[in-house]
């Protein structure tokens, strides 16, 4: 076992601070990786503030993990040290499960590995995300980074990332769709730059008219405030697919109108109950809600490298380690734009 500076929070609600955690001795088909940068995802906030009843204390979130390889086990044939690499929101499954051999491990059917407060089969201790000097991962769920990428901006792909391309790659969003993003925060600034690169007319849809100016400098071409009706009903039936980001409880029966007939509202934001759906809003049209939860490895390559192809990356702001709970306390109000992203050498200041 390796013993690391991490940062973490012993207990609910507590402020983040240094820590020493144990990583396991490489096995022969594990890559060890030096972190270099680390994201920083309101699901961090979510688990140390346990949130959603499932967190497990000590907790060491991140995972939006991009770093370099130091060692690789006797088994590894895709990696080597020096390669850039990056690590998601899985780092395994049971490889065996019809999700698992469709390539969909998020849904695997045994319960996929989360980064950190999952259960490592290695140790019998929860596993311990990004926010750490290394990690030790098993050569499945490392992902190949396209060398292009500016590495820092590339840290929240690999849940930012794939969380909103995985949906808009799933419902074939295709050149001259009309799509609309519903929220503009680090989900739907990234909605934007996909739906746009794939050559979608987009409309960023937003409660606040101030995001206009950025919206459109991402790559939105229209901006529509929900809160105009009239601009609502000029847009009704209109749209052949739309991305809801929004992370809180709201309403989304005024979106369902937007929709054409046949067409579908995927939400990739809020994991709470809803306002109550009005069941007409799908009948008439025979429209579909449905959910999508991140992307597999195999999907979350493509992503990758089609943002290599495209040079898709987040906009971020840097931050020192030591400066983690302030920045939580401005994810929280929402002031941000649009990831944090840490500087993981600033752990050992």
């Amino acid at each position: 076992m390796n013993k690391i500076k991490a940062y973490g929070a012993d207990e609910q609600g507590a402020n983040l601070k240094e820590m020493t955690i144990e990583r396991r001795d490489l096995q022969p088909n594990d890559v060890q990786i030096k972190i270099t940068y680390c994201g920083v995802c309101h699901s961090d906030i979510h688990q140390v503030d346990n949130d959603w009843n499932n967190s497990k204390y000590p907790v060491v979130p991140g995972h939006e993990i991009i770093g370099r390889v130091v060692a690789v086990g006797d088994d590894v044939k895709n990696y080597k040290k020096d390669d850039l690499v990056g690590v998601g929101c899985m780092v395994d499954s049971c490889q065996e499960c019809g999700a698992c051999e469709d390539d969909m491990e998020q849904f695997c059917e045994k319960g996929m590995t989360a980064t950190y407060n999952g259960k490592n089969k290695h140790t019998g201790k929860n596993t311990y995300g990004g926010y750490s000097e290394m990690i030790v991962v098993r050569e499945e769920f490392v992902l190949s980074v396209p060398n292009n990428l500016d590495e820092k901006a590339t840290a929240p792909l690999l849940c930012a990332g794939i969380t909103t391309y995985s949906p808009l790659a799933h419902w074939n969003v295709k050149k001259g769709d009309k799509v609309g993003v519903i929220g503009l925060g680090g989900l739907g600034h990234m909605g934007i730059k996909f739906a746009h690169a794939m050559g979608a007319h987009v409309v960023m849809i937003t409660t606040s008219p101030g995001k206009a100016e950025d919206a459109k400098s991402l790559g939105a071409d229209e901006v529509l405030i929900s809160k105009d009706e009239e601009a609502m009903k000029k847009h009704q039936g209109s749209f052949d697919f739309l991305l809801n980001t929004v992370p809180v409880k709201h309403d989304i029966n005024p979106y369902l109108q937007l929709l054409k007939r046949d067409s579908t509202m995927v939400m990739v934001g809020a994991i709470e109950p809803l306002e109550p759906m009005h069941g007409g809003n799908l009948i008439m049209g025979r429209k579909r809600v449905a959910g999508s939860l991140i992307g597999g490895i195999k999907e979350t390559q493509e992503m990758l490298d089609f943002c290599g192809k495209h040079n898709i990356v987040s906009d971020i702001e840097m931050i020192n380690m030591d400066n983690i709970n302030d920045a939580y306390q401005r994810v929280k109000d929402s002031d941000v734009k649009y990831r944090f992203v840490i500087d993981m050498e600033s752990l050992k200041n």
